[in-house]
């Protein structure tokens, strides 16, 4: 799993079948004191995140394990809102 932002959303009127009524978010890796860290990309929402909101993403295999992307041709799943972060004994981030 990885944290990451959501930044936006895509929306795509053509696209295979087992992806429609799917959000499709983009995101952006950050690290655990909500910094940029890497590229971003776009992932199936399982949860009902928005956008601003520092989400748990799984890639591969594993974004098609969820009941919402089992069997879809998808490498990205949000499965998770983060509420809070806690590093290095510090609170880093916490949901306004």
């Amino acid at each position: 799993m990885l944290i990451a932002r959501v930044v936006g959303s895509a929306v795509s009127s053509a696209k295979d079948d087992r992806l429609t009524g799917g959000k499709l978010l983009l995101v952006r890796p950050a690290s655990p004191s909500d910094e940029v860290d890497g590229d971003t990309f776009v992932a199936v929402d399982t949860v009902g995140a928005g956008t601003g909101e520092l989400v748990l993403v799984v890639r591969g295999s594993a974004a098609r394990f969820t009941a919402r992307t089992e069997g879809t041709p998808t490498d990205a799943a949000i499965v998770g809102v983060i509420d809070s972060l806690e590093f290095d004994g510090e609170v880093t981030y916490r949901k306004a």
